[in-house]
């Protein structure tokens, strides 16, 4: 049988039967919210049919170029074929056969983007549909405490309440901030995360966390953390946005810690929280403490960490 035959052919026969209107729904629905709450049979079929062509049906995953099939006509995505040899539903072998009609088919259709219903409400090429999710500045944030790995996700109003109410971060009102650290034994530090709340105008506040971190609108998180410096046992604090990293660049931000008439101080733009602390960790962007100096700062015999960071937060 030819490439394209058989289960294509009935498919895309089917997907021919309806009108323009008709195929305009389609490229709208296909995989996401109807754009309108009534859709007639026929459309809801068509959408279904198109659908489950560009779903592989051995992983359930959406195709993209290439996207190969057997000699009956049976597709599959790059990745499956990649661990097949033969058809997962008829058992044929393999050749090197593209599906170059259902690609064509994916590169007509205009879809929503997967978070529609968070406020994107553009219509992308199927093809750049992922590219634009993966980007998409609606999509969900992840948790950005730094003492756990948290996988929870949601908007920023969200988070606020979750560090909060979940996490117990310390919340400080203002544009700044005065935190005070104590760990009884300094070569056991926990990862330290504080919030800042900003006051905005007509008595707007949002909330930010301080991992040394800043967070959407008017709210920043901080973070203190341990890390290494070439084996060098450092204290890393630094600020992230919660929010895009288009809005962090709108603020600025000061660290300080000292003692004894000595302080070192750190002015940098925030990161967003879109970066995980990791990365904005091993990217160094924030104020580095040596241990030595820690624990001087500290006093004490040097068998406790007591530091204070102080900061500031500004739009430019």
């Amino acid at each position: 049988m030819a490439p394209g035959g058989g289960a294509f052919k009935e498919a895309v026969e089917s997907h021919s039967k309806y009108s323009n209107s008709e195929m305009s729904m389609m490229k709208a629905e296909i995989g996401n919210t109807p754009v309108r709450s009534s859709t007639s049979v026929a459309e809801k079929h068509g959408i279904n049919g198109v659908h489950e062509l560009l779903q592989c049906p051995t992983c359930a995953d959406s195709m993209y170029p290439p996207i190969h099939q057997c000699p009956n006509g049976h597709t599959l995505c790059a990745s499956c074929r990649r661990v097949h040899n033969c058809c997962p539903t008829c058992r044929f072998e393999l050749g090197n056969i593209r599906c170059l009609a259902l690609e064509k088919v994916a590169e007509s259709l205009e879809l929503p983007c997967r978070y529609q219903s968070l406020g994107c409400h553009g219509l992308f090429p199927y093809y750049n549909k992922l590219k634009h999710e993966k980007h998409c500045s609606f999509r969900p944030y992840t948790c950005p405490y730094a003492s756990s790995e948290c996988s929870v996700t949601g908007d920023i109003p969200f988070l606020v309440a979750h560090l909060k109410e979940d996490h117990s971060v310390d919340m400080h009102d203002g544009c700044t901030f005065n935190h005070r650290y104590v760990k009884s034994n300094p070569h056991e530090v926990e990862n330290a995360t504080w919030m800042l709340t900003q006051p905005r105008k007509r008595n707007l506040k949002l909330p930010s966390p301080c991992r040394c971190s800043t967070v959407s609108g008017d709210s920043s998180v901080c973070t203190l953390k341990l890390s290494y410096l070439d084996s060098t046992p450092v204290y890393m604090a630094f600020l992230r946005f919660m929010g895009e990293d288009r809005d962090a660049k709108k603020f600025c931000y000061t660290l300080e810690v000292g003692a004894f008439g000595r302080k070192l101080v750190w002015q940098g733009v925030p990161r967003s929280i879109r970066d995980s602390h990791r990365k904005v960790r091993d990217s160094q962007d924030g104020l580095v403490i040596p241990r030595s100096l820690a624990l001087y700062f500290s006093a004490g015999d040097g068998q406790e960490l007591k530091l204070r960071v102080t900061g500031r937060i500004w739009k430019v």
